[in-house]
């Protein structure tokens, strides 16, 4: 099947995008709040494993914190929808910076495994959905705009900037600051970040009125193609979280905790760089096929980790895998536009992140408990499984990845009637 972009010169580029009236007011603070998501998953496994001894230890918190944000994340997404970004980014931030604190002061103190665990419920509960606000506001400027495709490339590019930069900075807190810098980083960037995103109130979507709320909402998980699409993002999810244990593992094996931070910023360095070149090119083939030829390239470069024995090897491999994870994430997220109704896309790109959360959380506890008990890089088998399970759901369920005909009348997020067939 042929994509409906057939020309280079049909694809809008990345500057007439950035030159969208108003766009720069919620970038700006959007890049800023959204910055701590990629420091919080290490931040917690560097501190935790430094007053534990234990990756086995700190990659269950870190988990209980990916899984409370997979659960919580699509009825803040849906919450947003309903009642307004700002309504839920006010106390979330409040909340998530309280708990950070909280999870900081209690590891420091040598508490309970579980008193931990409870503690990284709150903190991963709370973490803000920017991206997927950042993207539901460019649905508003941008509307039914060839931008769209543009745009969403772009957020997926800065979704994976923010992995370049976030684990250089929690690594570099954490080891030449204190073990606990890079959390409370982490929990000051999302208050200063999210407030300020918070406070641009002329670009959110409009919350839906009190008659709106009163119409059915159908969920975004109702959609068959959704859930297709959160299976290739758990496996995502698993490349992530494998590769942050695994990686701090390796460096510590060494005698070289500080190349953790380098050693993951290539992994994200490919990942942002294949991004880029994804999001400017006018593809021809379909987004469905597209998906299934970068996933199994995905699958074949991860099989490769658990293999590599130096730093330049696994830096190579690492490079690689990167580069074969944007290209699905920014196909994933443009198959929802053409899968969701528009006023359940926050939802659904929550369900996504959530996802990607809920695969790494699963992986932070698997490879942590693989690196304390079998040989060092055994951690990297976790890559390995989560995207060749992934795989082999997205080839036996591809079909519902395409868009349905119009079919019965739903409502959507904001309370109009949209035709739409949902399961």
């Amino acid at each position: 099947m042929a994509s409906t972009v057939t020309s280079t010169s049909s694809r809008p580029g990345y500057g007439q995008l950035l030159r969208t009236r108003g766009a720069w007011t919620f970038l700006l603070p959007g890049f800023a709040a959204r910055q701590p998501f990629a420091m919080l998953t290490l931040s917690i496994v560097l501190l935790v494993q430094h007053t534990t001894g234990s990756y086995g230890a700190a990659g269950a918190v870190a988990a209980v914190t990916g899984v409370s944000m997979a659960l919580f994340a699509p009825y803040s997404g849906r919450l947003a929808d309903r009642h307004g970004q700002r309504a839920v980014l006010l106390p979330g931030v409040l909340v998530h910076a309280l708990a950070g604190v909280s999870l900081t002061a209690l590891a420091l103190a040598h508490a309970p495994l579980w008193v931990l665990f409870a503690a990284a419920v709150p903190t991963g509960a709370s973490v803000p959905q920017i991206g997927p606000m950042v993207r539901a506001r460019w649905g508003v400027k941008l509307k039914d705009s060839p931008l769209m495709p543009t745009a969403a490339a772009f957020e997926s590019v800065t979704d994976e900037l923010t992995f370049v930069l976030g684990p250089l900075l929690a690594t570099a807190l954490c080891t030449a600051v204190a073990p606990a810098a890079g959390l409370l980083a982490e929990a000051t960037l999302t208050l200063v970040g999210g407030l300020l995103f918070a406070a641009q109130k002329s670009t959110q979507p409009q919350p839906a009125t009190a008659a709106q709320r009163q119409v059915e909402h159908i969920s975004a998980l109702h959609i068959p193609g959704v859930r297709v699409l959160i299976a290739v993002f758990l496996g995502i999810g698993s490349v992530f979280g494998g590769m942050q244990v695994s990686l701090a593992a390796f460096s510590e094996s060494i005698g070289e905790p500080g190349i953790n931070g380098v050693l993951y910023g290539v992994f994200a360095a490919g990942n942002m760089l294949s991004g880029v070149v994804c999001g400017a090119i006018a593809w021809k083939a379909a987004p469905q096929r597209r998906l299934v030829v970068g996933y199994t390239a995905l699958a074949l470069a991860a099989a490769g980790l658990w293999t590599a024995h130096s730093v330049v090897v696994l830096a190579g491999l690492g490079l690689l895998v990167g580069m074969c994870i944007a290209p699905s994430l920014i196909t994933g997220y443009t198959l929802v536009e053409g899968l969701v109704p528009a006023g359940a896309r926050t939802e659904a790109f929550t369900w996504l992140t959530g996802a990607v959360a809920l695969g790494q959380a699963a992986a932070v506890t698997v490879a942590g408990q693989l690196e304390d008990r079998l040989w060092d890089g055994a951690g990297f088998l976790v890559p390995m499984a989560g995207t060749v399970l992934a795989l082999v759901t997205l080839v036996s369920l591809r079909s519902r990845l395409t868009a349905r005909p119009p079919g019965r009348v739903v409502a959507r997020g904001v309370g109009h009637r949209t035709p739409f067939t949902v399961d």
